[in-house]
C-alpha cells in the first residue's frame, strides 16, 4: 500500500512538473513572437522564417505568407537589410531582444566580425541575409546561431547542413 501511494504521489508530482515546464515554454514562445513582432515591425503570424545552415555560413529567410501582403514584404525587406548591416558590425542586439538572452554563437560572431560575410538579398516575397565564412570556428558559432533561432522560433528547419 506504502508503494503505491508513493508511486502516485510521484506521477502526480511528475505531471504538475511537466505542466509547468509546458506552461513556461508556451510563455516564452509568446514573448518571443511578441518581441519579436514589436522588434523586427511585422507579424509572424503573416510571416513565415526559416533557418538555413549550408556548409560556407548560412541564411535568415523571411516570406511573407500571402503574396498580395506588400506591407509585410516590405517591412522584411527593410528589417532584414538592417539586420545585415547590424550583424556585420558585430551588434546583435536585436536577437538578444527577441529571444531575452544571448543566444549561442553570437560572443564568437562579435569576435570574428570581420570573418564573417552578411548579404542582404530580395526575394518575391520577402528576402534572406545570406551569412558566409571560410573560418571554421565563425561557422560553428553561426550554426550553433540557427539552430538556436530554429528551436526558439519553432520553424520546421531541420538545422542539418544543405549544401
Amino acid at each position: 500500500m506504502k508503494r503505491k501511494l508513493i508511486a502516485a504521489t510521484l506521477a502526480l508530482g511528475f505531471v504538475a512538473y511537466s505542466h509547468q515546464a509546458q506552461d513556461h515554454a508556451d510563455m516564452h514562445k509568446t514573448g518571443v513572437d511578441q518581441r519579436g513582432d514589436h522588434a523586427m515591425g511585422f507579424s509572424h503570424e503573416k510571416t513565415t522564417h526559416h533557418f538555413l545552415l549550408y556548409r560556407d555560413g548560412g541564411a535568415i529567410q523571411v516570406e511573407a505568407n500571402d503574396a498580395k501582403d506588400i506591407a509585410s514584404r516590405d517591412q522584411i525587406r527593410m528589417h532584414l537589410s538592417h539586420i545585415a548591416k547590424m550583424f556585420a558590425d558585430g551588434n546583435f542586439q536585436a536577437p538578444m531582444l527577441i529571444h531575452d538572452q544571448t543566444p549561442p554563437g553570437v560572443p564568437v560572431l562579435r569576435q570574428l566580425k570581420a570573418e564573417v560575410t552578411y548579404r542582404f538579398e530580395k526575394t518575391a516575397r520577402g528576402g534572406l541575409v545570406r551569412v558566409t565564412t571560410k573560418n571554421q570556428e565563425a561557422l560553428q558559432a553561426l550554426h550553433e546561431f540557427l539552430r538556436f533561432q530554429i528551436k526558439d522560433h519553432g520553424t520546421a528547419d531541420s538545422g542539418a547542413v544543405e549544401r
